[in-house]
């Protein structure tokens, strides 16, 4: 079986994905003209207007915390260090430009999801992949593929993962048992999963931005505390993405390792920030308004967090090729340079707090999952927390290596399927971005479905009409 495992991730990750995923950022970033370059600003006004609150959905706000909650992991941390360490300083050049053309995939991807979202039992907007899928592609057999492994990956596994993150962290720093670690983070994620989408919302509304704010503030301090080295260090990183500067791995270990770790980290083009982007009550009441919001995810994600994870190791001259010092160990060893010996227990604070927001996140996409299949009342509800619960604990003091093999092969089979789904309803995500960009020179969008004949019976009127 783990032969089978590794053979799969090999053909999805190493060829299908990391290929697929590239071509799918560039061709909806040249059929949206660029819009993550001339309609940039409206990332932000999307976010930041007043946000429009009601019965069905959570604001545009706390939809966007709860995609980073689960984007902003262990990855930003530790991943990073690692694709620096096989690829050398050029990997994080083509992060960027992984993140660029990821945030038109993350536009187009949720702006669907908005589109083809409905309502659950108790009247809640939920939706997804799953639903643009069986709904305007009318194939239902490839959403519930998509929405059983969305659940084995997010709702589970990946959840152990990131409590092993912070178990090993806990237990380095602070010298916690790993089980009672495990323990405690069990017991605070079931206080916030067990309040449902809403709950998750609020808490990721409170924390990720509180924690987002910590570390990029300690990175732009050390930024200006080695200003008159950044000029080099940016010339750097532009040199050997291009194998104008001796690095480990050469160019193409840059562009391999920083295209995983982009891909990785900001998740664009999985299908996984679309299941909550369709939870949000969009303002302007367009689908295209919801779209914008996680792109701009993309953005913060890679741009800016990754970025600051490897612009204090690269200051810190600690990556040396072939020391054997990577991942975690490595960025603490960088933090401890720029801010003395805190510097350790600062990253192992920032991995429980990335771990902990990414394991509520992912919880809150296996909801939505859960909800396609029609398992979202109270007992698959309950049935799904508990398995997400008692994957924290065991993933906290296991060894989770081949689970988190399968893993990966369900999440590459879902991004698989979902990179087809969004390449095929390219036409419609390009048609609704032409009308809510017409109707902003007008005034305030507002999406009707008169203007769509096409999507007659396959969105619903109730909430679009």
């Amino acid at each position: 079986m783990d032969t089978i495992i590794a053979f799969v991730n090999t053909i999805l990750w190493n060829y299908v994905l990391i290929y697929g995923l590239l071509a799918v950022g560039i061709f909806f970033s040249i059929r949206l003209g660029f819009l993550q370059v001339f309609h940039f600003p409206e990332f932000f006004r999307s976010v930041l207007r007043a946000p429009k609150r009601d019965g069905d959905g959570i604001t545009p706000f706390q939809a966007l915390c709860t995609s980073l909650a689960s984007r902003v992991g262990t990855g930003n941390i530790a991943g990073v260090a690692v694709a620096l360490y096989l690829g050398g300083a050029g990997a994080i050049f083509w992060m960027w430009v992984v993140a660029f053309v990821g945030m038109a995939t993350a536009y187009a991807e949720s702006t669907l999801a908005q589109l083809y979202k409905t309502r659950n039992s108790e009247g809640q907007f939920r939706g997804g992949p799953a639903f643009y899928i069986a709904n305007g592609l009318k194939a239902p057999w490839a959403a519930v593929i998509f929405s059983v492994c969305l659940i084995i990956a997010f709702g589970l596994v990946f959840n152990a993962v990131q409590a092993n993150a912070i178990a090993d962290a806990m237990n380095g720093s602070f010298g916690f048992s790993k089980v009672s670690v495990g323990v405690v983070i069990a017991v605070l994620a079931g206080i916030v999963i067990f309040g449902g989408i809403r709950q998750i919302a609020r808490v990721a509304e409170l924390i990720v931005p509180f924690m987002a704010a910590i570390y990029l503030g300690v990175a732009v301090y050390v930024l200006l505390a080695n200003i008159t080295e950044v000029p080099a260090l940016f010339t750097l990183i532009v040199k050997s993405a291009f194998g104008f500067e001796a690095a480990a791995g050469g160019v193409a270990g840059a562009l391999l390792n920083g295209v995983k770790r982009g891909l990785f980290s900001n998740e664009a083009g999985m299908g996984s920030a679309p299941n909550i982007a369709a939870a949000a009550t969009p303002n302007p009441h367009h689908p295209s308004s919801q779209g914008f919001v996680q792109a701009l995810g993309v953005f913060i994600d890679t741009i800016l967090i990754c970025s600051a994870t490897a612009i204090m190791i690269l200051l810190s001259q600690k990556l040396v090729p072939g020391s054997g010092l990577t991942g975690t160990l490595l960025t603490q060893e960088a933090m401890t340079v720029h801010i003395g010996w805190f510097g350790r227990y600062f990253i192992s604070i920032a991995i429980f707090f990335f771990a902990f927001t990414s394991i509520i996140g992912n919880y809150a996409y296996a909801e939505n999952a859960m909800t396609y299949l029609g398992l979202g009342n109270g007992t698959g509800l309950t049935t799904l927390r508990l398995g997400t619960l008692l994957m924290v604990i065991w993933g906290a003091y296991e060894s989770i290596l081949t689970v988190f093999d399968a893993a990966d092969a369900a999440m590459g089979l879902m991004a698989t399927i979902n990179l087809i789904a969004i390449a095929l309803l390219s036409g419609t995500v390009v048609k609704v971005t032409r009308d809510y960009f017409e109707q902003k020179k007008l005034g305030t969008p507002h999406f009707s479905l008169k203007n769509y004949p096409e999507l007659k019976g396959k969105v619903d009127p109730k909430i679009w009409g």
